[in-house]
């Protein structure tokens, strides 16, 4: 499961994705993600569906390697699900004991699970389309206004960057240590939830200090390249808009249009 993680890779490919302005993406990921929470209709989902499949397909990243994030998020999916099918008043339509199955509970536990689902996927998405440079200079150019209040902007979007940078560093290096100790007779699998939990500990430590040494390394390099923030910079690459952008965002706004249609109308 810790290899399933995809949120923060990067997938090298040619496709108009990886060809777009990484601010276009951004913001489309933005709309999209707005979009899931107006959503309260059958109608709504499957405009979603639609937009999300459409996405998947002109990224050129197989879809199997693009679900493999969901066995991730698979226990809280369970547990949103379930929360939302039994303990939501309504027409009760069975009864398990002391629980009940409501028609409101039951759509609105169907509603959660593909909101979450989507919510994976279509970050996914993004970071798989993206590398961590360009995501940096997006987050940069887009908060650009707020550099008049004096928020540092730059140093914020770099942080971003970083951190999601570092999950599949942390994932890789989290698979590593639970071989090694696995190799030495440590059991993650058997027992119950607290003895699983106590047998994370040998996990957990070696973990925090590698991500802390990673830390410290890092903080040097930039350092050694006389690394001073965000003032006066340039860009090897500076960002431009092509006219996929432009059409991708006339995609975005009669998405969300399409969206708030569906709530209005139902």
């Amino acid at each position: 499961m810790i290899r399933d993680i995809t949120l923060g890779q990067y997938y090298p490919v040619d496709s108009v994705l990886h060809r777009m302005d990484p601010r276009t993406k951004l913001f489309g990921t933005m709309v999209f993600i707005i979009s899931l929470f107006l959503a309260d209709s059958v109608g709504a989902y499957v405009i979603a569906t639609v937009f999300l499949a459409a996405a998947i397909q002109m990224s050129k990243v197989p879809f199997k390697f693009m679900v493999r994030g969901l066995k991730a998020i698979m226990f809280l999916l369970l547990i949103s699900v379930s929360f939302n099918l039994f303990l939501t008043d309504g027409q009760v339509l069975a009864r398990l004991g002391f629980l009940k199955i409501t028609r409101e509970g039951l759509r609105m536990s169907c509603f959660m699970g593909v909101r979450l689902v989507y919510l994976v996927v279509g970050s996914s998405v993004m970071t798989l389309t993206t590398t961590p440079n360009q995501l940096t200079d997006g987050l940069e150019k887009s908060l650009g206004f707020l550099k008049a209040v004096k928020v540092p902007v730059h140093e914020i979007s770099m942080m971003m960057s970083i951190a999601l940078r570092f999950i599949p560093i942390l994932v890789e290096e989290t698979d590593k240590i639970m071989k090694a100790q696995m190799a030495r007779g440590a059991d993650f699998e058997s027992g119950n939830l607290i003895q699983k939990a106590k047998s994370m500990v040998p996990l957990l430590v070696p973990l925090f200090i590698s991500a802390f040494r990673r830390a410290t390394d890092l903080a040097m390099a930039m350092e050694a390249r006389c690394y001073r923030g965000g003032e006066g910079r340039t860009r090897m690459k500076p960002l431009h808009y092509a006219g996929r952008d432009y059409r991708a965002y006339g995609i975005y706004g009669l998405y969300m249009a399409a969206i708030i249609g569906t709530r209005i109308i139902f």
